[in-house]
């Protein structure tokens, strides 16, 4: 008999060789019709798989992230199957699972692939599905293995690189490929799939190796789901933040000026400066001081840091200067630069914590195929502060921070989310800088500070920063994507590469603690989510123009310049539109431009000294007639609603 601890920590007996799959059905048969992935002891494993030991399992459905991982990478094996019929002599190299979805990337030789082809693909793998194929995995000696693909110069190049012993095939139907595993337990179970697109990709990512096609796909166990998820795709295009910032007239790029360096236009400039000053005055009341930094840094500083022998390959390259031997690069990281402002002179405990803030611009070089609207730039600005202080103060001060973070959050809308801890690969631990016991203080600090305030967390090893753990903010947008935004870390490294210290109460030197944190991570990224998560119509107080003046004709102009007098005197973000048209095709395009209020003045609004309300979105109600100090009521109980006073 062998022992089987499941995820609720309980504790049964079974036969050994027994499979995940008979475990399921020990549990309920409903669960055993919905399982379709596992893993033991953390490896991934077939529901097939013979369990011979002691050890811990967890039994993957659809609804779980694994379960569709495993769903997606046995469709991209049904998809290669099928073109391979389809597409005699071409040649397969790798199929992975991806978010939402899958793709294989295929030599077609001088075959082509075109949208024309993809629905008789889809129709052929749903024919396979239906079949109930079973996925079975099996090993294969690597002599075997590389005559099986001799002919196949991408498959052999992987086969080269495995040891003999671990390779193993994955057989269904009459179609065999070279796999690690993790598939569902047969083809039955996908019941609906769609070719998305098709793009080049070069061999292994590297653009001396050859090109070859990306056939991307997704899949479903109902045909609603997928429906539903090309309705979602439906609106996530009418959201897509590089359209709405065009009609927003928000911001620009340009191709004279470079790749992913956006230019912010007058009402995009206007948004990312309230969210500054919205940032800035929370920041006041929790004792930040503003600094700033240059945009260029001597190669010795970030050499230091660590951060040129992390990136400095994959960065701008260094900016040489007339004097010999001096290299300056772009700045990539603020941290550095605050570490010196710190070291401009001495501090006692007594002055601590520091809390330095700037809003300052940074440069990475991203490959152009990773460039994508301002969610994936060249130069971006972070919300950036970084706080020293005693280990006495670390615990409260992280806490305070993430005050702040779901302040920031609350005032913008995003309240679905959840906190991940981000550790230290468990395994590959040569990336990271610094001493285990800074990295075990700082990772206890997060975990702590995370469930003193009662977040809902989950844990990723792995995804620490290179010097320290982080706390990340996973959110998800109206659209139930989900994307990073706010981080908060702790660092015990940074500190001692630069040598930073302050006098403690036993008079002798110490090395302080630093807290990195950016609430809104990047403004560029921060409000490409923004825009898609509200689809440009922005909380009230952020909006670029709160209200636009549509005049009847031009007679009633002089009232509507007296209107925006008032509504300035208000504090209102208003303007006029006074063009030639008809009031309804004023109205659309004020509609289109996601303007909040409309404010109708004709002869009756003249006459009362009032103005005819209408709202973004209220076509076919009546509009609603209101004075001035009643509209600035209005405004201001509905900015309340939303943006509300932070309190330390």
């Amino acid at each position: 008999m062998i022992k089987i601890t499941l995820p609720d920590g309980s504790v049964k007996e079974f036969a050994k060789g027994l499979t995940p799959m008979d475990v399921a059905k020990s549990i309920s048969e409903g669960l055993a019709r919905n399982v379709i992935s596992a893993s033991f002891d953390g490896t991934t494993i077939e529901t097939a798989t013979p369990l011979t030991t002691d050890g811990s399992l967890i039994l993957y459905t659809w609804n779980d992230k694994e379960g569709k991982k495993a769903f997606w990478h046995s469709t991209s094996h049904v998809m290669a199957q099928v073109l391979e019929e389809m597409y005699p002599g071409l040649k397969l190299t790798l199929g992975p699972a991806i978010e939402n979805g899958f793709y294989y990337d295929v030599d077609f030789s001088d075959a082509k692939i075109t949208e024309a082809d993809f629905k008789k693909i889809e129709d052929r793998v749903l024919e396979i599905s239906r079949e109930k194929h079973e996925f079975k995995l099996h090993p294969v000696s690597k002599a075997d293995a590389l005559e099986m693909y001799k002919d196949n110069e991408y498959k052999t190049e992987l086969i080269t690189n495995l040891e003999d012993g671990t390779i193993t095939f994955c057989d269904h139907a009459t179609f065999t490929d070279l796999c690690r595993g993790g598939h569902i337990p047969n083809t039955g179970i996908i019941k609906a799939m769609k070719i998305m697109s098709i793009a080049g990709a070069y061999w292994r990512g590297n653009e001396k190796n050859k090109q070859l096609t990306r056939v991307y796909g997704t899949s479903f166990p109902k045909q609603k789901d997928l429906t539903e998820y090309l309705e979602l795709l439906e609106e996530a295009k009418r959201r897509d933040h590089r359209k709405l910032g065009k009609e927003l007239e928000l911001f620009a790029f340009s191709a004279k000026v470079g790749q992913g360096l956006p230019l912010w236009l007058p009402k995009g400039a206007a948004l990312r400066d309230r969210l500054e000053q919205f940032l800035k005055k929370a920041q006041k009341k929790a004792g930040y001081e503003q600094v700033v930094t240059p945009h260029i840094g001597q190669k010795e500083l970030y050499v230091t840091s660590g951060h040129y022998a992390k990136y400095g390959a994959d960065s701008f390259q260094p900016i040489n200067t007339p004097a010999e031997g001096e290299e300056f690069l772009l700045k990539p990281m603020n941290c550095p630069h605050h570490c010196e402002i710190y070291n401009v002179r001495p501090w006692s405990y007594k002055d601590l914590p520091k809390r330095y803030a700037e809003f300052g611009t940074v440069y990475r070089y991203e490959q152009s195929g990773e460039l994508h609207g301002l969610t994936r730039v060249r130069g971006f600005t972070q919300d950036d502060a970084h706080i020293f202080c005693t280990p006495d103060q670390l615990d409260q001060e992280f806490k305070n921070v993430i005050d702040l973070v779901l302040y920031v959050f609350g005032s913008l809308g995003f309240e679905n989310f959840t906190a991940q801890i981000s550790l230290r690969d468990q395994e590959n631990r040569e990336k990271y800088i610094g001493s285990d016991e800074n990295w075990e203080k700082a990772e206890n600090a997060i975990i702590n500070a995370a469930a003193d305030k009662g977040l809902k967390t989950v844990v990723a090893y792995g995804e620490a920063a290179f010097y320290g753990p982080k706390l990340d903010f996973m959110v998800k947008d109206a659209l139930g994507r989900q994307w990073q935004l706010g981080t908060i870390q702790v660092d015990y490294n940074l500190p001692e590469r630069f040598e930073l210290t302050y006098k403690g109460s036993d008079d002798q030197l110490h090395t302080p603690v630093m807290i990195h944190r950016a609430p809104f991570g990047s403004m560029e990224r921060f409000i490409a989510i923004l825009i898609e998560h509200t689809a440009g119509k922005f909380p009230l107080w952020l909006m670029p123009e709160q209200a636009i003046i549509l005049s009847l004709s031009e007679k009633y102009e002089i009232y509507a310049k007296k209107v925006l007098s008032l509504l300035e005197n208000h504090e209102i973000r208003a303007l006029i539109d006074n063009r030639n048209e008809t009031i309804g095709k004023k109205i659309r395009d004020a509609e289109m431009q996601k303007m909040p209020f409309m404010l109708i003045v004709g002869e009756e609004e003249e006459k009362n000294g009032t103005i005819s309300i209408r709202r973004h979105g209220q076509e076919g109600k009546g509009n609603v007639s209101v004075t001035i100090e009643e509209f600035a009521a209005i405004v201001n109980e509905e900015i309340s609603k939303t943006l509300k006073v932070f309190t330390v």
